[in-house]
This record gives structure tokens, sequence and C-alpha cells, in this order.
């Protein structure tokens, strides 16, 4: 009796464990919208989105996805209004980073163009047993001494980018003054990319567009191994670790 009542157990952990999706299917849908303003240059007379439709789960937690990967909550801007009075959207777009182990890593990114074009980019992490999308302080301890690493890796980029623009452009007179806004924080943290590698923060340093080619990337890798201290135990990147 009790061989059987512990096989009923098993039973429904596993079945538990598997109700869970470890991955989903994510299909572009893309639509041309057309704007209304008059005023809209006629290469800005419609724009494109490519939203990800999310399959393979139940219809709730495909919403509740597709939710937390809305192109008008990330970059803050309305869509009505795009269509109605304004014409600073071209199109917006994504790229699958990850999807496995219960995880969903999408990069959503936008082309606006308004005196100048610009792409902005933003990564999400999905948990994909709730669909919602995951903080800092769901994953990773010890924030303050996570983002001190984060800006450890920045200053050594901002170093190397400032003797590349000393060689490259030496009419640039004081390129350190073009990082002086620059400090991984706490809040840099929210941006980052998954794989089953490590973890990449993501760091946008806002150059202006007329010297957008001397910004550095911004991309700063940590290993697992790295990262080890710095990882919830009970939390959904703990798998990595162990």
């Amino acid at each position: 009796m009790k061989i059987k009542f512990l096989f009923a157990v098993f039973c429904v952990c596993a079945f538990s464990v598997a109700a869970f999706p470890q991955s989903v299917v994510v299909k572009p849908k893309k639509i041309t919208y057309k704007r209304k303003n008059p005023d809209a240059p006629d290469y800005k007379k419609t724009f494109t989105i490519t939203y990800p439709k999310i399959s393979g789960v139940s219809a709730s937690l495909a919403k509740k996805i597709e939710s937390n990967l809305s192109y008008e909550k990330l970059f803050d801007f309305s869509l009505k209004d795009e269509i109605e009075t304004e014409a600073y959207l071209y199109e917006a777009v994504y790229e699958t980073f990850y999807n496995k182990n219960g995880i969903l890593n999408i990069v959503l990114s936008e082309e606006v163009s308004a005196a100048y074009p610009s792409t902005y980019e933003k990564s999400v992490v999905v948990n994909l047993k709730t669909g919602e999308k995951v903080k800092p302080q769901d994953v990773f301890l010890k924030l303050g001494e996570l983002a001190a690493q984060g800006g450890k890796s920045q200053q050594k980029e901002i170093k190397k980018a400032i003797a590349d623009i000393k060689k490259e452009n030496p009419d640039e007179e004081n390129p350190a003054s073009l990082f002086e806004n620059t400090n991984f924080t706490i809040k840099d943290l929210d941006d980052f990319s998954v794989s089953d590698k490590g973890i990449t923060f993501r760091y946008d340093y806002g150059f202006p567009h007329v010297i957008l080619a001397l910004q550095p990337e911004g991309r700063y890798f940590f290993s697992w191994a790295q990262l080890k201290p710095f990882i919830r135990r009970d939390g959904l990147l703990a798998k990595f670790i162990r």
C-alpha cells in the first residue's frame, strides 16, 4: 500500500513538472499600418510592426507572455498616436535569443526617425511557468555588488573606447567627456540576455546620432561560474549553477 502511495505521489510530481512549459512556439506576425497624418512625408506614410505570437501553451498563458512583450509598454509609445497624429516609428521587430529550460528571452527593437534615424533595443526575459517578465530581484542576489561588477566591465570598455577615439578621431578634443554621465547601476541590471553560457547585461550609452559611430557596444558578459555568488537558489536561473 505504501509503495502504491509513493508511486502515486511520484506520478503527480512528474506530471506537475511536465505541465510547466520548457519552451514555447514563437512565430512572427507582421502588420503594416497606414498613417492618417496628412503631414507625414511619403516614406512615413506607413510603418510596420512584427509581433511575437506565442503558442504551444494555454491561451491565457500565451496572452500573458505577449503582454510582457509589448512594444508599446517597453518603448513607451502609443500605437494610436502613431497612426493618427505622429510620424516617429518606422519599424519594430524582434529576435528570439533563448527559448528552453522554462525561459523565453526575446530582444525587441524599434527603428525611429525624427531629425535622425535611431534604433533602440530592449531585452525581455519571461518565466514560462508564470508568463511574467523576470526582474533582477527575482533571480539575482546582492544587486549592489552585481551592479558594481557590471560597472567594472563598463569602465574597461570606456577606457578602450577613449583610446580608440583618440587614435581614430584625433579632432575629438576631449573624448572622456562623452562618458561623464555614464554609470552602471542596479536599474541597469534589468536589461539582460540569457544563454547556456551565462548572462549578458546590456547598456545604452545614448550617444547623439551625429557621433553614434563612437558609441561602445555596451555588452557585459558574465559566465555562470562568475555569477554563482549572485544567483538566487530559489529563482529561475538556479538550474545553471547546480
